[in-house]
């Protein structure tokens, strides 16, 4: 399978994702770091209420001249707002600060609120669906336990899990249970910090990160699967350890967020 900064994923909702995204937390040149990220080919924005820059990155897809239909955009709602009466609200706030008419996919930022509150949170994002106000619902580092709450409670499963990337892999494939159980119920993987908060000095990477410079000093040899993340534009031992992370992500077919503030940041991973 070739994959490429234009690839996606079809959901449980029937919409298509895609597959690399461009996150905004703690970014504070949203609206200039997301017209470049369209410049650049990604079409995946992944904000929250929490990051408070919804209103930019609203202004960067009016901005860019793409159709609102072109881009999928991400928001969430932590747990001090969840509720039921408060996530419906909370879901119009989002849709007036963004500017948009309906939200491609809302996320329960995390599970912290206890049963209760998760299960009315995540009843009002079902109900703001069926309005139209949103097209995909899903959760954010819910665990097995949270999962098997919604579908105790016979409501719909979430289209999507946001995890952190470490919890996926341990740097060794393995301990992950909840990959598994996203897996049977078709829910949908994403990682976030693919790159690890920038913690590159585990050897099992930095093993990774040789081989692929070696990869790149004979291009002739580079594998067809190397397409998402184009190795060829590291510039340091850095990047290679980063490029290496989210491409060994991509290609265990989960889907992923690359936060880069600066601009200037941007191609590195066109």
């Amino acid at each position: 399978m070739s994959l490429t900064i234009k690839s996606t994923v079809q959901l449980t909702s029937g919409h298509a994702m895609p597959l690399l995204g461009f996150g905004v937390y703690q970014n504070y040149n949203t609206r200039p770091s997301v017209l470049t990220a369209f410049a650049a080919g990604y079409r995946h924005v992944d904000s929250a209420q929490a990051y408070k820059n919804e209103a930019e990155v609203g202004e960067a897809v009016r901005e860019s001249g793409l159709e609102r239909s072109d881009v999928f955009i991400t928001t969430k709602c932590i747990s001090k707002t969840h509720g039921y009466d408060s996530t419906l609200e909370g879901v119009d706030e989002s849709l007036a600060r963004f500017g948009f008419d309906y939200i491609d996919l809302f996320l329960i930022h995390d599970p912290f609120s206890g049963t209760e509150r998760r299960l009315a949170t995540y009843r009002a994002l079902l109900d703001a669906q069926k309005a139209g106000k949103i097209r995909t619902v899903g959760v954010s580092n819910y665990g097995v336990k949270h999962l098997e709450e919604i579908k105790s409670a016979g409501l719909q499963m979430p289209a999507v899990d946001q995890i952190e990337a470490c919890s996926i892999f341990h740097c060794h494939l393995n301990e992950r249970p909840i990959v598994d159980y996203c897996r049977t119920h078709e829910i949908v993987v994403q990682a976030y910090c693919p790159i690890l908060r920038g913690k590159t000095d585990n050897p099992v990477i930095q093993a990774m990160a040789q081989k692929v410079r070696t990869i790149i000093a004979a291009p002739h040899q580079r594998p067809h699967a190397f397409h998402p993340i184009d190795l060829a534009r590291a510039r340091s031992r850095s990047d290679t350890h980063q490029m290496v992370l989210a491409e060994r992500i991509v290609l265990h077919h989960f889907f992923l967020f690359l936060q880069i503030c600066p601009p200037s940041k941007v191609g590195y991973f066109q």
